[in-house]
């Protein structure tokens, strides 16, 4: 299985909190997990807000944890054209034409995401 980790859940994977059994268990036995570029983008963003206080970079907490950057293509960002405005964050309707243009599990507990049909895992 490959997965895309939304961004709270890598937040809570590298703080070692949080995630239900099931994820977990998934992130542990995936062939390939990856984290897209848009998490990078999305933590910096809240982080020169103040809304975050992040210890290391996304970069880096996904290094450590041997995980894949998943890069924003162009693919990508057309897929956004199918989408229902079933969600307003930007950031999150990105990980979810990613995960549709990839064929990957989206791993998050975001209600709003979860509503877009796209396969998941529940944090």
């Amino acid at each position: 299985m490959r997965l895309l980790l939304d961004t709270h859940v890598l937040i809570w994977w590298d703080q070692g909190a949080r995630l239900s059994r099931e994820a977990l268990r998934a992130i542990r036995e995936a062939d390939e997990v990856f984290v897209s570029s848009v998490s990078a983008w999305e933590i910096e963003i809240k982080r020169a807000l103040g809304k975050v206080v992040a210890n290391r970079t996304i970069a880096e907490a996904a290094q450590a944890s041997g995980f894949s950057e998943l890069p924003v293509l162009m693919r990508h960002t057309e897929q956004l054209r199918g989408l229902e405005p079933l969600h307003r964050d930007p950031f999150d309707r990105l990980l979810v034409a990613q995960a549709r243009s990839e064929s990957v599990v989206l791993v998050t507990r975001d209600p709003q995401v979860l509503a877009y049909g796209v396969p998941t895992i529940r944090a």
